[in-house]
């Protein structure tokens, strides 16, 4: 069974930065590696939006409201996705979650997800 745990949120000033960490393990032991994934996040009252998308050959693409101030990447053993945020703002508050389509040799691709960090912004 594959395990995604969310790590890294946090209080911070605006302006600010903060990292966070989607890391997969497998209890196993079994090889495995994160192809596709994607940190979306979700403030209280309103939808999740999708934030940031890592593909598995590297490609990313981002929210408009992030470019420029986020950065999406990946470990080069491929069980790590991080997402770096800068300039944070108070709108950028918000449960950022993790999904990832992580491979293994017995299951193949199958999506899972993070249990999601906290992130806030103080203006």
């Amino acid at each position: 069974q594959v395990e995604l745990v969310d790590t890294g949120g946090g209080l911070v000033q605006a302006g600010g930065s903060l990292t966070l960490s989607c890391a997969a393990s497998i209890s196993s032991g079994s090889i495995f590696r994160i192809n596709r994934a994607t940190w979306y996040r979700q403030a209280p009252g309103k939808q999740r939006d999708l934030v940031a998308t890592i593909e598995s050959g590297g490609e990313t693409n981002y929210a408009d409201f992030v470019k420029g101030r986020f950065t999406i990447s990946r470990n080069n053993f491929k069980t790590t996705v991080y997402l770096q945020m800068n300039d944070l703002k108070s709108e950028d508050t918000a449960v950022y979650s993790c999904s990832a389509d992580v491979w293994t040799p017995i299951y193949g691709t199958v999506n899972y997800w993070g249990q999601g960090t906290q992130v806030t912004v103080a203006s």
